[in-house]
């Protein structure tokens, strides 16, 4: 298999003592872990008095996923909150080769793959071959980069079928926790130039493994309204 399709098709997927989460916060949710890689680390816990997952990532990279069954069929507003120890000084989303963050909270969307042009399809089927499971059609992340501008829209140096829009930027917000509300669908519609079809899936991530460094975040409850 030649390395550049495989990273392509693991791009496209995108938990240790623990505490006792609410059952709102933890019903469905699960570790994911990417083929190759090592797994970051989750955990149940709290943070400053309030419950949180606690994501320890060194040198690895996973998710932390709720599959939406049935699928939602619009999206609508969320809101969700992470607190961050440090920056990777090293990272970009926007980098092939440095493409790590240390707080990202994950949409998926369903739709018809078929669409899609040959060389995205046969990603996905790879991505499902390592896997077992087909990546959603379209995924959308909120994400905390280490030097772009607030607002900046990214497609992924892999694959275009995944697009990053980031929330925080830089160092001024680090340590304490900082709160988001987005409008799911107009955020689509920004990121992918199309209005979205139901969700499918929500997940948080935290990795280092490109940047071979390490990070240390906390997350709050990710809310549909």
């Amino acid at each position: 298999m030649r390395a550049p399709l495989r990273l392509c098709a693991l791009a496209l997927l995108a938990g240790c003592a623990t505490h006792t989460p609410p059952p709102s916060a933890a019903e469905g949710w699960q570790p994911f872990t990417l083929p190759g890689k090592r797994p970051t680390q989750y955990a149940w816990t709290e943070k400053d008095g309030r419950p949180a997952l606690e994501a320890i990532s060194e040198r690895s990279a996973s998710i932390w996923r709720r599959k939406l069954a049935p699928p939602l069929p619009a999206a609508g507003e969320v809101r969700f909150s992470w607190w961050v120890e440090h920056l990777m000084p090293d990272a970009s989303v926007a980098d092939i080769d440095r493409e790590d963050a240390v707080a990202r909270v994950v949409f998926g969307f369903g739709g018809d793959v078929d669409s899609l042009p040959l060389r995205t399809r046969m990603k996905f089927e790879l991505a499902q071959a390592l896997t077992g499971e087909l990546p959603p059609y379209a995924t959308l992340m909120y994400v905390w980069d280490t030097r772009l501008p607030v607002g900046s829209v990214v497609i992924n140096p892999r694959s275009d079928r995944i697009r990053k829009i980031v929330v925080d930027s830089g160092l001024a917000e680090l340590r304490h926790w900082r709160e988001h509300r987005r409008d799911l669908a107009a955020d689509f519609r920004l990121a992918f130039g199309e209005e979205p079809g139901p969700l499918t899936s929500m997940a948080v991530m935290t990795d280092s493994d490109n940047c071979r460094s390490s990070a240390h975040t906390w997350y709050g409850a990710v809310e549909l309204n």
